[in-house]
This record gives structure tokens, sequence and C-alpha cells, in this order.
């Protein structure tokens, strides 16, 4: 069984609607076309590889904790959401 996450990702670089997003250690492209106003260092909160909100870094830190525990429980597994 797959459950849908969508987990914060702080941006490192943007070009046009793409950008290259760090998910705690893993760095990914991202489309970021529905988030127009991010810039790099911002955190966003990336589902299915879109951005969908711009989130404050305590927020996503706060998340990242939570996402660190489920993974050290095995609870889910990174490579199926990052």
């Amino acid at each position: 069984m797959y459950v849908c996450l969508a987990i914060p990702a702080r941006i490192l670089s943007i070009e046009g609607n793409q950008a290259l997003a760090d998910f705690d250690g893993t760095q990914k492209k991202i489309i970021v076309a529905l988030v127009p106003s991010i810039t790099v260092g911002q955190y966003a909160i990336v589902h299915a590889g879109m951005a969908i909100e711009i989130v404050d870094e305590k927020a996503a830190q706060e998340t990242l904790t939570l996402w660190r525990e489920m993974l050290e429980k095995n609870l889910v597994d990174k490579a199926d959401y990052v």
C-alpha cells in the first residue's frame, strides 16, 4: 500500500518553471509553475514533482523532523517518495 505524501524541499536553483530542490539530502528537479513567486533558498511543499505551496523554514523543518522519524521507524521508504 502506498500513501501519497507531500514533502518540503529547499529550492537550490530556478530556471523558468523548473527548479532544483533538496529533499533532505536528495536533489531532484521539480516544477514551480504553481508558485511563481518562489525564490532560491525558500522551502516548498512538493507533491508528485510539483511545488504546490511555499512554506517558511520553521514549518519545513518541523515536517522534515516527522519525515526523518517515519524513515527511522521504516514506516516509509524514501525511494518511494523522493
